[in-house]
């Protein structure tokens, strides 16, 4: 089931920390605290692999907030989709870990954002995720530019290079629809 309750506590917390001046700017990195709880955890006592995708969207909400997306989603009736992503686990959450998540953006294109996320306990690293996001507006993703006018920062520009650049060429050269092998 989806945390609709540490997503409702992760958004009155970002609302809150913005109010009080805690905004982050676009190159900033947003941190937020939660603990694994027995409903994030496999029959292996750690946190499941798809729980953690779901809580990194608990980070990109908080970052979406304190820079000022959230407003513009808000404003202009836009969505936010994740399109791709790659994850690695290094490293196991056991319950009740405190788990810090970290997002920040790693390099925006014409039409995506992408955004590096993790996940640590202890100051030391656990699960790192790069994810292909967008705006979208009537179901379909729209210009980066448009999203970076809206925010006041037009001049912003952070081109994907180096592991980012790889990922993007090495999934364009991946096959849609798969393959199915009979």
């Amino acid at each position: 089931m989806y945390p609709f309750f540490r997503y409702a506590k992760s958004i009155t917390k970002a609302v809150i920390a913005n109010k009080k001046g805690d905004q982050l700017d676009l190159a900033d990195t947003s941190e937020i605290e939660i603990r694994c709880s027995l409903t994030d955890i496999d029959n292996f006592l750690e946190m499941n692999n798809g729980r953690v995708l779901t809580l990194f969207d608990l980070g990109r909400t908080d970052f979406a907030i304190r820079t000022g997306l959230g407003k513009q989603l808000l404003h202009k009736r836009w969505g936010l989709v994740v399109a791709g992503s790659t994850v690695q686990y290094r490293k196991r959450i056991r319950a009740f870990d405190k788990v810090t998540i970290k997002t920040h953006v790693a390099a925006i294109d014409e039409r995506w954002i992408y955004v590096e996320q993790s996940m640590w306990v202890k100051g030391k690293p656990c699960s790192s995720a790069l994810l292909r996001t967008g705006v979208t507006s009537k179901g379909r993703v729209i210009e980066t530019q448009e999203v970076l006018d809206a925010m006041s920062k037009s001049d912003w520009d952070m081109p994907p290079t180096g592991y980012v650049a790889e990922w993007i060429e090495s999934d364009d050269d991946r096959p849609w629809p798969p393959r199915v092998e009979s």
